[in-house]
């Protein structure tokens, strides 16, 4: 009945419907599909009630109608081109597009299709036209901006665009093109941050990669303008217009690296005046009290950057010599200030510390000694010149400025601790009333205590003093920084058990206090950092390190501080250099017997070992630091900044990785833990020990592990180079030995990493390490080798005429070490199993093929027997003339007796493959089966 009914509907619709009610017309379908089950009946009348829709402009209820009609009948060519009006009035006229499309692919010849399909197509383009021309974006951005009764929304994303169109280089000409540089002057001058932000991130963009616009743009807003922007305690706008500064210096001295054409090319532009000019108010910001601290660090870091070389192998070092000459006493200055002091200049937590980097980069960067005597004058000259005995700030400005040079270049400074009068001002400072002398003075002999002969002096002239220090002052600071001085003279000896400084039980004492602040949150971080600091030294004796590893809340405090958000050097360098003492992961020299005893014999000093440093003890300490997240704690360091996260201490991370990756058992936790990914970038970038040792330990990983779960995703394409480097003479047998082992675990995975493998040039060397005497360096290579030649263009290296390739593997076959001939014979089976021209190739290059094949046939190790049975095959079905050979030969008897045995669950696909053989020779008509 209901259905009746609902047909009924329908008809009644239609009528309302050519009468024009299409109202009524709407309500008839909506009853009738209330009562309908009937699929098609339901598909008919929403497409009748989206044509209702069409008529009385109800657009959205229209296409939703034909989107039900089609969901039930997706060819229903009525209901598509009802959608498609439909949206075509909704603006969305690439859906419409494709529905019409769709319309015509089923009725090509429809005119009223393929009209519409034109009209939509005109409409699209000219849409594209106006919403994506550059110069309308441009202007509709500027509008905004600049317009004072913006809303907010509208403001922020206007902003943003803007930045995006500077990145792209048809926006950033159209801006520069269209008064863009005076407009975004006057979102300057709006003094509104969030506009000046954008408006200097927008420039930045201009300015990469296109040295003319980057020269104009500096000379239209001047570099003087740029550097007092840079200038302001906003920490976000000061690093924001060192990159505009950064981009600008990058496109005048060609550092982008990119390709110019066109115009560009042609242009000859003279930059070295603008780059000098850049470079002095550079270097004026460092001394001006104007400046803000952020926007000296980022001076310095400018500096830093753009002023030594990058490469030594660059002759030209004017710029450092420039820097020398007319910056060096302005740098000094920064180094020498002291924070509690009227006089000081603003400064962060950094400013020092970026300074002595600065120094130490300029020092390193001279190339002669007459440089380095001209550098070394001006520092003494600019030191001596500050000592003044009516005077106590001045020689405690001294004083600091050789401390700040000491974190620089060691050597330059301990030259300047040879000063008449420099030491024994830092030993008469720490007796001084003032707080601010003693604070200065304790951190300069915290740093001049670095060498062994230094140490001895302080020890003899200052200790008691620094003891004194320690037990009377009630400035924590003073407090702390006495500890680490102290903790620094008990560890001179290194990790010389027979050279302690102090009484037995003292450092261990020292050690328990810096935990002890460690521990202490109430502290301030900066205080804190000089604990671990403390213990950096003190974990030089292994009863410290003992002691520290067990201490867990010690040890994750430690932590806690490494993963700040806003780290700096010192803390991170301390930090890695604690856990090198740890898992004693620094360098051992290597002790010969025989030097020893003539030592001895002439009562020479003999560096004895501590008993606790030992391997059993070293092991125990690193299931320890595993035990308390460790690898948590290194995968955010390694995620730091660069500018904080140095060359040198990422050497030490990746010995401490190294040392954490030992032991098989633990591979598993670091990975889980994000150890592998963490190690990527170390073995890309640093030191080149650094680099060594970070391949070393993720070849550990990549040996055993699974490289999806290791290194998830494209990071396990990085991870080729790295092993592929460890591939080399230079390194010894156990790098290259692992480095094998992980290439032959990431080649066993897909052929993309066979051909990332290959691209990166590792083929020659494998090849070389399978001519190794060495057993398992053979057997690592051959195995590799055996993955690799899977790929087809290892394959055509094989098929090449004029190289003994195909013979190495024939012969490694006849190996007496099973594991050497297990891969080579895979390697054979899939050589000849793809090419048969392979198969007669291995018949030519050595007289004794037949022998070695046979051999395997008839091997002990079923492994091993079944690839050579496969390679028998592969020769067999190769050509008829080669199967005659080898039937003629013993191996038609040795296939015989194989594929007479009892198939047991180990055998069955040995005397299978025996039994195929036998097949092809009866194909050839060579045997005769038997009944």
């Amino acid at each position: 009945m209901a259905e009746a009914e609902a047909v009924q509907l329908k008809e009644e619709g239609n009528r309302h419907f050519q009468l024009q009610d299409y109202k009524a017309a709407t309500e008839s379908y909506s009853q009738a599909l209330k009562l309908t089950k009937d699929k098609a009946l339901q598909a008919t009348l929403y497409r009748n009630r989206a044509a209702c829709g069409l008529k009385t402009e109800s657009y959205v209820q229209a296409a939703s109608d034909a989107s039900r009609a089609i969901d039930i009948n997706s060819s229903d060519i009525k209901a598509l081109y009802r959608r498609c009006q439909a949206l075509e009035h909704l603006g969305k006229l690439d859906q419409a597009f494709k529905d019409v499309q769709r319309c015509a692919t089923l009725e090509p010849r429809n005119q009223n299709f393929q009209e519409t399909l034109r009209r939509l197509n005109t409409s699209i383009q000219e849409k594209l036209r106006v919403q994506f021309s550059t110069d309308s974006r441009v202007q509709k951005m500027f509008e905004i901006l600049l317009d004072p009764n913006s809303e907010a929304d509208l403001l922020e994303k206007a902003a943003n665009n803007l930045i995006v169109l500077g990145r792209e280089e048809a926006g950033a000409e159209r801006i520069f093109q269209n008064n863009g540089v005076a407009l975004l002057l006057q979102l300057v001058d709006t003094k509104r941050p969030e506009l000046m932000l954008a408006a200097v991130r927008t420039l930045s963009g201009m300015c990469s990669g296109h040295r003319a616009r980057a020269t104009a743009i500096l000379h239209a807003v001047r570099i003087d303008r740029i550097c007092s922007l840079m200038a302001v305690e906003n920490e976000e706008m000061s690093l924001a217009v060192c990159n505009l500064l950064q981009a600008i210096i990058d496109a005048l001295s060609g550092e982008d690296k990119r390709e110019h054409r066109g115009k560009e090319e042609a242009l000859v532009l003279d930059t070295k005046k603008d780059l000098k000019q850049i470079t002095n108010h550079l270097l004026d910001m460092l001394v001006s009290k104007k400046v803000s601290g952020q926007g000296r660090d980022q001076a310095l870091n400018l500096l830093n950057k753009n002023v030594p070389r990058k490469d030594l192998a660059i002759h030209d070092n004017s710029r450092t010599i420039y820097v020398v000459d007319n910056g060096l006493r302005k740098i000094l200055k920064v180094v020498g200030q002291v924070p509690d002091l009227p006089s000081c200049l603003p400064l962060t937590d950094h400013t020092r510390m970026l300074a002595s980097i600065l120094i130490n980069k300029l020092y390193d960067d001279l190339r002669c000694d007459p440089e380095r005597d001209h550098f070394r004058k001006i520092c003494e000259e600019y030191i001596t010149g500050k000592f003044d005995p009516q005077d106590m700030d001045k020689n405690v400005i001294a004083i600091q400025t050789v401390s700040g040079i000491l974190q620089g270049p060691f050597d330059l400074g301990n030259q300047l601790l040879s000063l008449k009068g420099v030491m024994e001002m830092m030993v008469a400072l720490c007796g001084s009333e003032r707080e601010t002398d003693q604070l200065v003075a304790v951190e300069a002999l915290i740093h001049a205590s670095t060498k062994l002969s230094r140490a001895t002096f302080i020890i003899t002239n200052g200790v008691a003093l620094l003891k004194e220090l320690y037990k009377t002052t009630k400035n924590e600071k003073i407090k702390i920084r006495t500890l680490v001085g102290l903790c620094k003279l008990g560890s001179a000896g290194g990790t010389d058990y027979g050279l302690r400084q102090f009484a037995e039980g003292s450092t261990e004492k020292l050690a328990k206090q810096c935990r002890k602040w460690l521990c202490n949150a109430a502290i301030d971080t900066r205080t804190r950092r000089w604990a671990v600091e403390g213990l950096a030294y003190l974990t030089l004796d292994a009863d410290v390190k003992d002691d520290f590893v067990q201490d867990i809340p010690a040890l994750q405090a430690m932590f806690e501080l490494a993963k700040a958000s806003t780290p700096d050097k010192t803390i991170l360098y301390s930090v890695a250099t604690t856990l090198v003492n740890c898992t004693n992961s620094y360098d051992v020299k290597e002790v010969i017997p025989e030097l020893v005893q003539l030592a001895k014999f002439s009562k020479q000093h003999v560096p004895e070992e501590h008993p606790k440093d030992k391997k059993d003890f070293v092991d125990m300490r690193v299931k320890r630091l595993l035990k308390a997240g460790v690898i948590s704690a290194l995968a955010c360091m390694v995620k730091a900044d660069n500018a904080i996260l140095t060359d040198q201490t990422k050497e030490l991370l990746a010995r401490v990785f190294l040392a954490l990756c030992e032991n098989p058992k633990d591979r598993g936790t670091i990975v889980a833990q994000g150890g592998g990914k963490a190690l990527i970038p170390l073995a890309l970038e640093g030191t080149d020990v650094g680099k060594v040792k970070a391949a070393h330990a993720l070849a550990k990983i990549a040996a055993i592990s699974n490289p999806d779960i290791a290194f998830p995703g494209e990071r396990v394409y990085e991870v080729v180079r790295p092993l592929v480097r460890l591939l080399d003479t230079q390194r010894d047998g156990l790098q290259n030995y692992e480095a094998l082992l992980g290439l032959t675990n990431l080649s066993g995975r897909s052929d993309k990493l066979r051909q990332k493998i290959f691209k990166e040039k590792a083929l020659p060397d494998i090849e070389n390490y399978m001519f190794e005497n060495h057993d398992q360096l053979r057997q690592a290579a051959t195995e590799c080798m055996c993955n690799m030649v899977v790929n087809k263009e290892v394959q055509e290296r094989f098929l090449a005429d004029g190289n003994d390739r195909l013979k190495l593997v024939v012969l490694l076959c006849g190996e007496d070490d099973d594991k050497v001939q297990n891969a080579a014979a895979g390697a054979l089976a899939m050589l000849t199993a793809a090419h048969k021209k392979l198969c007669f190739k291995m018949t030519q290059v050595t007289t004794q093929w037949l022998e070695i094949l046979q051999r395997l046939c008839l091997h002990d190790r079923l492994s091993v027997q079944h690839r050579g049975l496969v390679i028998a095959y592969n020769l067999l079905a190769a050509d008829a003339e080669l199967a005659k050979k080898l039937v003629e030969s013993e191996l038609l008897e040795i296939l015989t007796v194989v594929s007479k045995q009892e198939p047991d669950e180990k055998k069955a696909a040995v005397v299978q493959t025996a039994r195929e053989c036998l097949i092809k020779c009866m194909d050839y008509g060579f045997i005769k089966p038997v009944s």
